[in-house]
């Protein structure tokens, strides 16, 4: 199984990205989907997760800026960012928590992480 994420770069303080991240390899299902951080010297931290159904949670300090959804028929997780702040600089990562089996337990794999600078 890997996650590949994709679309960091480098945006000017309140403009927008937009992250993907896709889940390929040998996947029996998905449940939830998220997105976390880690920037310059902090610890990795929740920016906002989405279930199967769809339902979403987010940090205090991105809720009503960033939107997180998913395509469950192509296995993927998307975080639209908008009103970028220079606070929000890290390294951006995808999770998933899925079963590779209709035995097997569910297990969290984590993508390879995509850099946001925000930065006039």
């Amino acid at each position: 199984v890997q996650l590949q994420a994709s679309g960091g770069g480098l945006v000017q303080p309140g403009g927008s990205l937009g992250l993907s991240c896709a889940a390929s390899g040998r996947i029996f299902s998905i449940n939830g989907m998220g997105w976390y951080r880690q920037a310059p010297g902090k610890e990795r931290e929740l920016v906002a997760i989405i279930n199967s159904g769809g339902s979403t949670n987010y940090a205090d300090s991105v809720k009503g800026r960033f939107t997180i959804s998913r395509d469950n028929a192509k296995n993927m997780v998307y975080l639209q960012m908008n009103s970028l702040k220079p606070e929000d600089t890290a390294v951006y990562y995808c999770n998933a928590d899925l079963k590779t089996s209709r035995w097997s337990v569910s297990s969290r794999y984590w993508g390879q992480g995509t850099l946001v600078t925000v930065s006039s």
